[in-house]
């Protein structure tokens, strides 16, 4: 036993004096090299085509059919839905009243004319006076033409004559994809106005004019500038990236949650084999300034007091002299060395704590 607790107080006296003893501390050696700084920021947005255009209804009415549905490509002029026209009471009643007093007159000036061309025949009446009759039969015809029109404008939507322009045929004014179709068959449409923008049939959208939407801190908005390249990923499309040029910044800006935020847009270059979905959210990183072909060392090494800024190079016999540098640009990793160094010099990095 009295070996035993020997033994326990000489191993703890040992493991306290190993722990006491001062630990020695060893440097990283870090090489400055040549290399290309760039700094740049990452904006959050979405992609979206360009310009989307909303169908609209020329009449009001209720969707009688539907020809196209979300994610279909429409063409120019063609036709996307069918309206059926629900007539105003009073809009039929005065058109039928119409056609039905250019009946009696139509009828009237027939009855005039063939009465005064048998009167012609035995040169009873002059030429002038029959002249007279057949115009007014013929203005007779032209107004209960225009009275039938009328009344199947008001009641159908369209007449017999124009057929292929009618208004009751919603049809898409750009060619591209339907993105949303938000009315459904049975449901009532209401045409633009003076109190209201009317029904949205369908969104239409070219898919192949893309742009990167999105807000940049005012801090970083000042080092852009049209032209710039951006660099889109795409949450919903791992490990691909596109290029994009940088064309529009907001001359005037947003507030949200006390900062103050200017639009940006970019143009996207898609490959033709990659699918985009409008409204996938999407970061664009922007190179705000690069340095190309410089000396430079990771930023760990260099020590800051004050306004001084110095790194320790490594000398001969194996200790460090303090050196002042000049820096330049940093990413965040390295920074750029633009006096004080040398390529094939050393530098201390960060301390290696050796047990």
């Amino acid at each position: 036993m009295i070996i035993l607790v020997a033994f326990v107080f000489i191993g703890t006296f040992v493991y306290l004096f190993q722990r006491s003893r001062p630990k020695e501390i060893s440097y990283q050696e870090l090489s400055p090299e040549m290399g290309t700084i760039t700094k740049s920021t990452v904006v959050t947005g979405k992609i979206q085509p360009r310009d989307e255009v909303n169908v609209k209804a020329q009449i009001s009415g209720i969707v009688a059919e539907l020809y196209k549905q979300a994610g279909d490509m429409v063409a120019q002029n063609e036709v996307i839905a069918k309206l059926k026209v629900i007539p105003e009471m009073s809009q039929l009643s005065s058109a039928q009243s119409r056609v039905r007093l250019s009946e009696v007159n139509l009828k009237q000036a027939q009855t005039n004319f063939d009465r005064e061309k048998k009167l012609y025949e035995q040169q009873l009446v002059s030429a002038e006076s029959f002249e007279q009759v057949s115009q007014a039969l013929q203005q007779a015809k032209e107004e209960h033409a225009a009275a039938v029109e009328s009344l199947e404008i008001v009641r159908d939507g369209v007449s017999s004559s124009n057929k292929s322009g009618s208004s009751t045929l919603v049809r898409s004014s750009v060619a591209g994809l339907i993105l949303d179709i938000p009315v459904k068959v049975g449901n009532t449409v209401i045409n633009s106005n003076t109190f209201n923008d009317g029904t949205t049939i369908a969104t239409v959208a070219d898919m192949e004019d893309l742009i990167f939407d999105g807000n940049i801190d005012e801090t970083e908005v000042g080092r852009l500038h049209v032209g710039l390249p951006v660099s889109i990923s795409v949450g919903a499309l791992q490990d691909l990236h596109f290029d994009a040029i940088l064309e529009y910044i907001s001359p005037k800006a947003t507030e949200s949650g006390g900062t103050n935020l200017f639009e940006i847009k970019a143009t996207v270059k898609v490959p033709s084999d990659v699918t985009i979905r409008s409204g996938y959210s999407a970061n664009a990183e922007i190179v705000l300034q690069s340095a190309e072909n410089v000396l430079m060392v990771p930023e760990s090494a260099i020590q800051f007091e004050g306004d001084k800024t110095f790194v320790y190079v490594l000398k001969a016999d194996g200790t460090y002299e303090e050196r002042p540098v000049e820096t330049g640009l940093s990413d965040g990793v390295n920074i750029e060395i633009k006096s004080g160094l040398t390529s094939g010099e050393k530098v201390r990095g960060p301390q290696i704590i050796n047990n």
